[in-house]
């Protein structure tokens, strides 16, 4: 880790032992913020938190060795998807998320599932050595030369310099992420990159640096589309954030329409489970008290602890820092 983030982390606030702690009521006794699914717009799947890499604040703490989430297979997929058809949700895209999704061996067949049904489909890739394995190329090739309008895939760059990057995912990772993406827009791929914010930089300054790299390496993404170049903001749920109440919307001047739970939803299936579950969004692995049920029309009457009727009770450090604050959404 880099010596600013260090001194951040040892210095920053620790979350006080009564926030986010009632469902229902902040520690100041105020209700809650709550969201509900104004649409099906995303459907995530996590394809298994089993990475090639290990970096220093993975928030899905993502490894080699970490198999808390276990791989989807193509047959759970396909499930939901028949399920989106039944229930007439018009969802609009797919998208898959890990760990690395190409560690899973059913991940090309899940996408052509999605594809050939008409979704649009998100790819969060390291871009290094499990995607650029040959079959897995060539199944790729095939795939963007029939859907090459659905299909984009996101690269995770934490920053456009090697060095600091380099500093949270492993000595040697630019360069390789780099030759991945070098591939992808050889290729023709729809492309994105998703960077952090956590450098001490203006947002101003850090598209500025990626326009740079982007340009140098010749890939088509648009530095100044926040749909192209995603730049998250940190999730330590250890660090201290103000909770979401219902005044917060006023407050603020936002909607809970603008928050990721309104129009997503994410699947996985935990290590020893019969068979996946569905939880609000792509933030939240790990915290069962957001699990909804194993479909998705059980999701949407998902009632108790943290939902009402399906909708979230925004009841976690990552609702106020990433969504509602932060501004931020995983979705294309």
């Amino acid at each position: 880790m880099n010596d600013l983030g260090t001194e951040r982390r040892l210095h920053a606030e620790r979350l006080k032992a009564d926030k986010f702690i009632n469902p229902d009521v902040t520690a100041t006794g105020a209700e809650r913020a709550r969201v509900g699914l104004d649409r099906l717009d995303t459907l995530w799947i996590n394809t298994g938190t089993l990475c090639n890499i290990t970096c220093v604040n993975c928030y899905i703490e993502s490894s080699p060795t970490n198999d808390r989430l276990v791989y989807m297979t193509a047959d759970e997929v396909a499930a939901y998807l028949d399920e989106i058809e039944t229930l007439k949700l018009n969802t609009r895209e797919i998208g898959f998320t890990g760990g690395e999704p190409f560690m899973n061996r059913d991940m090309v067949a899940m996408m052509a599932d999605c594809l050939s049904r008409g979704f649009e489909v998100l790819v969060l890739t390291n871009a290094m050595q499990p995607m650029m394995r040959p079959r897995v190329q060539q199944d790729l090739l095939e795939l963007v030369a029939r859907y090459k309008n659905k299909l984009t895939m996101r690269i995770s760059l934490d920053h456009f310099g090697q060095a600091l990057h380099d500093d949270e995912r492993g000595l040697g990772s630019f360069k390789r992420a780099c030759k991945g993406a070098d591939w992808l827009a050889e290729h023709g791929f729809a492309m994105a990159v998703a960077g952090r914010t956590c450098w001490h930089e203006t947002e101003a300054e850090s598209r500025a640096g990626y326009a740079a790299l982007f340009a140098e390496r010749g890939w088509p993404i648009d530095a100044n589309d926040p749909m192209q170049l995603v730049l998250f903001p940190e999730m330590d749920e250890l660090l201290d954030i103000p909770e979401i109440t219902t005044d917060c919307w006023r407050i603020l001047d936002k909607s809970p329409s603008s928050v990721m739970c309104a129009t997503s939803r994410m699947v996985v299936k935990r290590k020893g489970a019969d068979k996946p579950t569905v939880l609000p969004c792509t933030l939240l692995p790990y915290d069962e008290q957001f699990e909804m049920g194993a479909t998705l029309a059980e999701a949407a009457q998902a009632d108790g602890g943290a939902f009402d009727k399906g909708q979230v009770k925004l009841n976690h450090p990552h609702c106020a820092r990433f969504c509602v604050l932060g501004g931020a959404s995983c979705s294309a």
